[in-house]
């Protein structure tokens, strides 16, 4: 069996304005695996373009994105940090990909059928189809590691499918090039932490989300100090007082939200938390949360407004991040064309 040298890939899409769950469930964990893994870190803004956008937005938030990237501890030095669209080869994969794929699985991919709603016939073809991308900016780098939240554990199932079909179909031509028994590895996921899937703060069975209606639903990562504590202490808890092991949270969605976030800001578990606050009211425990919560972000705001202030710095940190990826992209789809019989 073919082993792989270890590589974390994940990708952020640069929708703007990033909040509170964009940073537990992704960018925080990002900061963590450069310390143990190599990995590369794609703002994925050929993913944004499968929905109507507007030109110039999507030039701005690619840096805003970035500029999160960095304000949150990413390491471009270490790590490869870019924006898709300057690494032509994960189109050129996808296309590839395609002609692998199989209608049905796409079918059953859930997210399109959310995103579309019910007049699916005038979606894009990108819509129905980035989860064949999505597959591509993986492969590309040959990742064998992941970070995923539970939203998007459907689509690396897709990549391993895909991965693994790529292999059967060319097994000969991959042993031919010497490349063994696989070509692509069969990526895992990495689901870690306490807060691996942030809620709102307005309703527990909802993932956070700045498309709420309600402003209060969610903390962006632009949101001053007051702001932050204010939207805590909005946020909605039951009666019930916190009680002093985790099965009590069981069927109190908000309860464990607020919870799992601490957890997650001060870095223990939730477990932890519970024994620290067990039998106290919401009240106590929200101005706790508000407290750690302007504490860990307020840096993290101030350094993104310093970087949103000096575009040519992310443009150069995005161009030097292409070159890295390009290093280990262009090889790679070399090594696909002889694979399936393409020129290069």
């Amino acid at each position: 069996m073919a082993t792989f040298p270890e590589l974390v890939f994940s990708g952020v899409q640069p929708t703007g304005n990033l909040h509170l769950g964009n940073y537990l469930g992704a960018l925080k964990r990002f900061v963590d695996l450069q310390k143990t893994h190599s990995c590369v870190y794609c703002v994925v803004d050929l993913h944004a373009m499968t929905m109507p956008h507007d030109p110039a937005q999507l030039r701005r938030t690619t840096r805003e994105v970035t500029a999160a990237f960095l304000a949150c501890g990413i390491d471009p030095a270490k790590n490869a940090v870019f924006n898709q669209s300057r690494v032509a080869e994960h189109a050129e994969l996808a296309w590839v990909l395609d002609c692998v794929a199989r209608l049905g699985w796409l079918n059953r991919m859930t997210q399109f059928k959310e995103k579309a709603g019910k007049d699916r016939e005038n979606a894009s073809i990108g819509l129905f189809n980035y989860p064949v991308l999505m597959a591509a900016d993986i492969l590309l780098y040959r990742a064998t590691h992941v970070p995923v939240g539970d939203d998007q554990k459907q689509h690396l199932e897709l990549t391993r499918d895909i991965a693994q079909k790529f292999n059967n179909d060319f097994a000969s031509s991959i042993a031919a090039q010497g490349y063994g028994d696989a070509y692509f590895p069969l990526p895992e996921p990495l689901i870690q932490g306490p807060a691996t899937r942030v809620m709102s703060l307005r309703d527990g069975t909802k993932k956070m989300s700045k498309s709420d209606p309600s402003e209060y639903a969610h903390i962006a990562l632009s949101d001053d100090a007051d702001t932050i504590a204010q939207k805590i202490r909005k946020a909605k808890t039951d009666a019930g007082a916190l009680p002093g092991e985790v099965e009590g949270l069981a069927g109190r969605p908000e309860a464990e939200n607020l919870v799992g976030i601490f957890a997650a800001l001060a870095e223990e578990t939730k477990a932890d938390v519970l024994r620290r606050f067990a039998g106290g009211q919401f009240s106590q425990f929200k101005n706790a949360l508000a407290e750690l919560a302007v504490a860990k972000l307020t840096p993290i705001r101030l350094e993104i407004l310093r970087l949103n202030g000096d575009p040519g710095f992310i443009d150069s940190v995005l161009a030097e991040g292409a070159r890295k990826a390009r290093l280990i992209a262009q090889p790679n789809m070399d090594a696909v064309k002889d694979i399936v019989g393409l020129a290069r």
